[in-house]
């Protein structure tokens, strides 16, 4: 399990609304409000159920935390996956009620941000409200990033960009992009990708046959970033056929 050490709730939410905003002391105390109780939660735990009525937003303090969609059969598809220091929980705000189930990956902690005192804390800063639609983009920017990994027919192709965005993502939160500990399994991954978990083993031994990754079980080592994300033309890299669920 990867352990990351964030500042307190009320500092990571004013870094995630804008670097650039002054915040007045008075509206931080009111995110202090805001931010409510913390909450531990064991690998497997759900924070919340699909469906269930919005009571506010998250933040992952440590840990991370995965996006679960169920269909009428009971097959479950991982929809997305949140890093610690990411607000979770945003998409509820158009909808009034959560679209997914969260469940935590391994042991993990977060805040909750109850509405009111936020809302109320955001208001006396100019510029929160556009700095809550540019994070309420960035949710929408993720679900896009997911559409564009399944766009592409070739499974590497799929793992590369997977490991590619996952590494941007822990670039612009400040934390280790070119190391990483991968707190979700292979299943996982496969689920999310769109294929099977033997095909994301194989993606995976291929890329490090290729020098562009190095696996040691869930540590994962970027070697050549540049052949990341890019169809496997431009970058060298062969290609293989895929089983489809």
């Amino acid at each position: 399990m990867s352990v990351v050490t964030l500042p307190d709730c009320a500092t990571l939410l004013v870094r995630q609304l804008s670097t650039t905003l002054e915040w007045p002391a008075a509206a931080i105390d009111r995110l202090h409000e805001a931010h409510g109780r913390h909450r531990r939660l064991a690998a497997g735990e759900a924070l919340v159920h699909a469906g269930s009525p919005m009571r506010g937003l998250f933040v992952a303090m440590q840990g991370s935390l995965k996006s679960v969609s169920t269909d009428a059969d009971g097959n479950e598809q991982v929809m997305g996956f949140h890093l610690a220091g990411e607000l979770i929980g945003l998409g509820a705000l158009f909808h009034g009620r959560y679209r997914n189930s969260i469940f935590a990956l391994v042991d993990s902690e977060v805040c909750e941000v109850a509405l009111e005192p936020f809302e109320a804390a955001a208001r006396s800063v100019p510029g929160v409200q556009h700095s809550l639609l540019r994070l309420a983009g960035r949710g929408v920017a993720l679900d896009q990033d997911h559409m564009e990994i399944l766009g592409h027919k070739q499974a590497l192709e799929r793992i590369s960009l997977f490991l590619a965005q996952l590494s941007r993502r822990h670039q612009r939160l400040g934390l280790p992009h070119l190391r990483l500990h991968l707190d979700m399994s292979r299943q996982e991954i496969a689920s999310y990708l769109g294929i099977v978990i033997e095909t994301v083993s194989r993606g995976f031994g291929v890329l490090q046959d290729e020098g562009v990754i190095e696996v040691h079980g869930r540590d994962l080592r970027i070697l050549q970033p540049e052949r990341l994300g890019r169809p496997l033309i431009e970058c060298g890299l062969p290609s293989f056929n895929r089983k489809r669920h």
